[in-house]
């Protein structure tokens, strides 16, 4: 997980002090006479539980991996597991695509983004965000962030005010971090522009003790391998709303009447024409994804709690040895559960740029 890869540049940071605090200018950079080495790859995620281990092989063993290959909803792994991140997160409606970057996408359509449409989001995201703007036809323009690596709320409302014909915003709550959440739905709101949420590092992150991704009207979260669910690639569009469900359902591939073997979208009367009316994507959840991830939803808060425990403790670790050379971000006022996977920090402002190369 992220997390991992945060431990490297910790070991990196607490082994390394004496190369921050060194003169740049000297023709030797002194080192710490003891390294932290890493043996194994940063990059390893938890194992999936072994239900989703058996769930896959005993989908594979029938051949059915397409989510519709099913008599009924109920019989559908892929519907099941919507069901499970739905009751998870509180929301109504749950779409399972191939990818949270199609969520993001077709949460933009599904609002009505219309072509060349700009759409604000957080200059600090990560780059599958401004391309699921470009993707569903839009143009990014960027809000910068504060040093809590969240959306900042003054420079939000001067964009709103700049960008007047600007109708969407999209919030990317990056590494979990969420900004003031309440500021940005008034924002929106005065100025009239649509908010989604990108909650692809949120899941398990609460404001004000409902998760994340209610303050908009739709929001995605992630099974990418480097998230809190793993199914190597995969996403949800989350939704309270009847006809953005039914909309995210049809672009994703629920044509004619394969709505019907959903358990989270509304009901058939909303659905109406649109299979006919707007495009088909195919940008469907396989069964075989969805059998991997329906565990791992249950296990969500035990490892959330393991991840918070291990983070605070590093984290008291850093202020005490290198608390002068770095600040970590500090949570916004209003977050009542904070998920900690990864570890971010800032360099304090005295350091240089030579010193930032040598480190």
């Amino acid at each position: 997980m992220n997390y991992k890869l945060a431990i490297a540049l910790i070991s990196l940071v607490t082994a390394s002090e004496s190369i921050l605090s060194s003169n740049p200018t000297s023709q030797k950079v002194v080192t710490s006479s003891k390294r932290t080495f890493l043996s194994r790859d940063i990059k390893t995620p938890d194992p999936i539980p072994m239900e989703g281990q058996k769930a896959a092989l005993e989908i594979m063993s029938t051949g059915r991996l397409y989510r519709y290959n099913v008599k009924d909803a109920e019989s559908s792994m892929v519907s099941q597991c919507e069901k499970e991140v739905a009751a998870y997160t509180g929301h109504k409606y749950c779409v399972a695509l191939n990818s949270c970057g199609s969520a993001l996408m077709l949460m933009l359509k599904c609002t009505g983004l219309e072509h060349g449409g700009e759409v604000l989001s957080n200059a600090f995201t990560f780059g599958a965000v401004p391309s699921a703007i470009e993707h569903a036809g839009g143009k990014a323009v960027y809000v910068e962030s504060n040093y809590d690596h969240v959306m900042d709320v003054n420079d939000l409302e001067m964009k709103l005010v700049a960008y007047p014909n600007c109708k969407h915003v999209m919030v990317s709550h990056m590494r979990g971090k969420l900004a003031d959440m309440d500021a940005v739905a008034d924002a929106c709101k005065r100025h009239g522009a649509v908010l989604v949420e990108d909650c692809a590092h949120s899941l398990g992150v609460r404001w004000q003790g409902t998760h994340s991704g209610h303050k908009g009207i739709a929001s995605a979260v992630s099974s990418q391998s480097y998230k809190m669910l793993n199914s190597g690639e995969g996403g949800f569009l989350l939704t309270d709303d009847d006809e953005i469900a039914a909309k995210a359902a049809v672009y994703a591939g629920a044509y004619e009447k394969l709505s019907n073997k959903h358990m989270t979208v509304p009901g058939e009367e909303v659905f109406a024409n649109l299979p006919v009316e707007i495009p088909n994507y195919s940008l469907r959840m396989s069964a075989l994804a969805a059998a991997v991830i329906k565990p791992q939803v249950a296990t969500l808060d035990e490892r959330i709690e393991k991840y918070n425990a291990r983070y605070h403790k590093v984290c008291q670790m850093l202020e005490e040895r290198v608390g002068h050379l770095m600040t970590i971000p500090s949570l916004t006022p209003g977050v009542t559960k904070m998920v900690h996977d990864s570890l971010q920090f800032n360099l304090d402002k005295s350091i240089t740029e030579e010193q930032v190369e040598a480190f």
